[in-house]
């Protein structure tokens, strides 16, 4: 139990960034998941019209840290290099 008065104010602030993070990595996941589908299913045209809403979510996630930014970048690049490979 925090007794001194900025030791409570930092329990409070970490319950919200955990919150914030939580949500965060959830928008990172749904963004994979999403893509991933139309992927699986052939769905080229989706993915690409996709492909720079997901770029954008993936390297907001990686800007506040919840991920990093060089995994975000390894997930895009290859997610591009997938669909490059099935439209030929």
């Amino acid at each position: 139990m925090p007794n001194t008065k900025s030791a409570k104010r930092r329990v409070k602030r970490t319950r919200a960034q955990a919150s914030f993070n939580r949500i965060r990595k959830s928008k990172y996941r749904s963004a994979i998941r999403q893509m991933s589908t139309y992927l699986e299913s052939g769905k080229i045209k989706e993915a690409k019209s996709f492909l720079p809403k997901f770029h954008s979510q993936l390297m907001k996630v990686a800007k506040t840290g919840v991920i990093s930014k060089k995994t975000a970048s390894r997930k895009i690049s290859r997610i591009t290099k997938k669909i490059k490979s099935l439209k030929k």
